[in-house]
């Protein structure tokens, strides 16, 4: 990339696209700090993971805001604000699962199904965008759950944690379903992702 077009993007950031950069940067640490529990089994990295998803949620809460206060809405502040959901959402929620202890194979099958769920659902948003606005040019409602919903999954994820019911103790037990075991607790991404990626539920947009 030349000088010339590095300061052309920089110019393009507006107020709001830096709001979505620290989401990310919310669940990049997220991530870490769900590693770093994994190696060192000490429970305030695990809670730490799990209080940075609120925190991504009110910056995704704030850049929205913002851009619509400033009138700086923009196909790059877009597709950040996307970029940024898959990490904090999407890929720290299930880094946080498989550190708690749900490291079956259908686990896995869970976990990753979740994460493409959230993909999938923000790649759909971003093309239906234009056709799903109004007269006044704002989308009226989501179709499925928004993926910021899964802000819900760490919060049982950490009152878990505080129960000290991770790894072996997690609730429900595990299976082991032909050659793989399984955490009925793994359910919860299924059913989170599910309700991302589905055109009949039809949620208003504030």
């Amino acid at each position: 990339m030349t000088p010339k077009r590095h300061f052309t993007m920089v110019r393009e950031f507006h107020l709001a696209d830096f709001f979505t950069l620290a989401n990310a940067a919310c669940g990049v640490a997220g991530v870490f700090c769900a590693m770093l529990f994994v190696g060192t089994q000490s429970l305030h990295y695990f809670m730490w993971a799990a209080a940075l998803a609120p925190a991504a949620f009110v910056f995704d809460v704030l850049d929205g805001r913002i851009a619509r206060w400033r009138k700086t809405h923009s196909a790059l502040g877009r597709e950040l604000d996307s970029l940024a959901d898959v990490i904090s959402f999407g890929v720290a929620p299930a880094t946080l699962g498989f550190a708690a202890g749900l490291t079956g194979g259908w686990d896995w099958a869970a976990l990753i199904y979740f994460v493409c769920c959230g993909v999938g659902r923000l790649a759909r948003f971003n093309v239906t965008a234009e056709s799903l606005s109004g007269a006044s040019g704002k989308v009226a409602y989501f179709e499925g759950t928004p993926i910021p919903t899964s802000v819900v999954l760490t919060g049982v994820l950490a009152w878990i944690a505080w129960k000290g019911w991770l790894g072996a103790a997690l609730p429900g037990g595990v299976w082991t379903l032909g050659p793989w075991d399984f955490h009925p607790l793994s359910l919860m991404f299924v059913l989170s992702g599910t309700l991302m990626i589905s055109k009949t539920l039809r949620i208003p947009k504030p």
